[in-house]
């Protein structure tokens, strides 16, 4: 007894002769000290087990968010579906699947993929991997058994209709692209659409294959619309598709990395044509990025909302188990000088996002263009704005008129996937006999009152309490989102947007509008080839 209140007395004395002098608290190495002392104190003093793993995450997570919005903390289990969805494939079977009534469902096969080249069909049924049951398998777990190591070979079994005894597989794993375009097609004989849903390391290589086969266009719309970022590298090649050899596209700044101007290589690929860019509140970053380039330049009119305001450059450093911290270390300018990052108070992640939840309470866009914030644009002088994100050239309201909470709560519950994910289970084959083409179908095909009503049927069991009103109000946008979802899944994804965008979307209307009337509309003057 008497040792160990000698030792307690002589601690306090130890820290006091390692106190350090008052002026060396800007100084990091001797700040990173004193954390190491407080570790050594805490795991050789406290009276508990501590979880050393939870409390260094939560110091991280802590440190970071009393910085900017978008430093932030992944952790290692995060970082593996991070990794994947950047670098646009990961290794695996090639199947679209969904886990409906405790069974694993293949709802459809990619398209030369491993699965595809064996045999195994859309509504077959995975009961079994490598000899062991995933009858009752829940979806997160699903990655986890069917993705491997390219080469790796795995043995399934499925149950068929009209089969009476399981049909085995061996597949060898592959690499299963992860596109960012997700659709590209010609609106009509002129005029091509491209939809790309972020910036990964395969971005620009989609763009130019999918601009490869359209032929010849003398309009592109380039929808950006939801697209949160990535790659600044892609970013500025896509930047260059548009513009001449030596524009400027972005420049980066910060407090400990030199001032970085990136400008085009080469004369872009579609230096000449119309272009609209297509963005919203949603649109960031990257994103960002093009539109403010396209937009300084005079190349193309920017149509929609005001963007995120995500101007923030982070770079990720690797951490020894496996996490990572993505870390602010510069500020995007557009090439006129305009900030993309929008206004923050440092500390406050939660008023930031706030304030963009709140912009449009009041059915419009609560942020309006600031005049001490103009700029000129670089060819013609039009003004543009800084402040944060882009403003548009021609501005969209939201449109709110089909929408109710009774739309929301069914797609928040899923219900509305299951939906068209049963109802392709039942009738597959009968539309592939109906509807041989895509063209057919769009032509042809309606969501009848008997499937709404079995929709409603289906959300009652899911917890989702029918809603007449909302769904009468709701009823055109979710027969829309049925017939897409079933497009996308008989045929993929730009069959999705061709329906989605062939009713009801304000911005690509307004944008097709505008290309009809080039010469004649009052934004575009100015703007053209260069």
């Amino acid at each position: 007894m008497k040792r160990i209140l000698i030792i307690l007395c002589i601690l306090p004395l130890c820290c006091l002769a390692q106190r350090t002098p008052r002026h060396a608290g800007t100084d990091p190495t001797l700040q990173l000290q004193k954390f190491n002392q407080f570790y050594r104190y805490l795991n050789g003093a406290y009276v508990d087990t501590i979880n050393n793993e939870r409390l260094i995450e939560d110091a991280i997570k802590k440190i970071l968010s009393e910085l900017d919005p978008h430093s932030a903390y992944v952790s290692a289990e995060d970082m593996v579906p991070v990794e994947e969805s950047f670098q646009g494939s990961f290794s695996g079977i090639g199947v679209e699947f969904n886990v409906l009534n405790d069974t694993l469902l293949v709802v459809n096969t990619v398209a030369g993929g491993p699965s595809e080249k064996v045999g195994v069909l859309p509504n077959d049924r995975i009961v079994a991997v490598d000899g062991e049951s995933v009858i009752g398998i829940k979806q997160a777990r699903v990655p986890k058994v069917l993705r491997g190591p390219k080469g790796s070979v795995v043995e399934i079994e499925v149950l068929r209709r009209g089969e009476t005894t399981p049909i085995s597989f061996r597949i060898t794993r592959d690499d299963i692209p992860i596109n960012t375009v997700d659709a590209a097609y010609k609106i009509d004989d002129k005029t091509g659409y491209i939809k790309v849903n972020r910036f990964a390391a395969t971005t620009m290589k989609e763009v130019e294959e999918a601009f490869g086969k359209m032929g010849e266009i003398d309009a592109l719309i380039l929808d950006l619309r939801g697209n949160g970022g990535g790659f600044l590298d892609q970013a500025v090649k896509l930047g260059n598709f548009f513009l001449p050899e030596g524009a400027t596209i972005v420049s980066t700044e910060g407090r400990l990395v030199p001032p970085e101007r990136f400008s085009a290589r080469a004369d872009g690929a579609y230096r000449k044509g119309k272009v609209v860019v297509l963005i919203d509140e949603s649109s960031a970053s990257a994103s960002e990025i093009v539109a403010g380039a396209i937009q300084d330049w005079d190349r193309g009119v920017v149509i929609g909302r005001r963007s995120f305001g995500k101007g923030l450059v982070q770079r990720q450093f690797p951490l020894i188990d496996g996490s990572a911290v993505r870390i602010t270390v510069a500020r995007y300018h557009t090439p006129t000088g305009r900030v993309i990052q929008r206004p923050f108070e440092k500390g406050n992640q939660q008023a930031y996002y706030e304030a963009f939840a709140k912009r449009f309470e009041n059915g419009t866009d609560s942020l309006k263009a600031v005049d001490s914030l103009r700029y000129t644009t670089l060819r013609s002088g039009r003004p543009v704005y800084g402040g944060g994100g882009i403003y548009p050239d021609i501005y969209v309201p939201l449109d709110t008129t089909g929408y109710s909470q009774y739309w929301s709560k069914l797609v928040r519950r899923g219900v509305i996937s299951e939906f068209v994910i049963q109802y392709l289970d039942k009738h597959r084959a009968e539309l592939q006999r109906a509807y041989p083409t895509f063209e057919k179908f769009q032509s042809s095909f309606t969501v009848t009152p008997e499937m709404l009503q079995q929709l409603v049927a289906l959300g009652e069991k899911r917890d989702v309490s029918p809603d007449p009103a909302g769904l009468k109000t709701s009823e055109q946008a979710i027969a829309l989102q049925i017939k897409a979802l079933i497009a996308q899944k008989m045929w993929n994804m730009t069959e999705y947007f061709r329906i989605i965008n062939s009713e009801n979307d304000p911005e690509l209307e307004r944008a097709l509008d505008v290309l009809r009337n080039w010469d004649k509309t009052p934004e575009t003057d100015g703007i053209g080839d260069i």
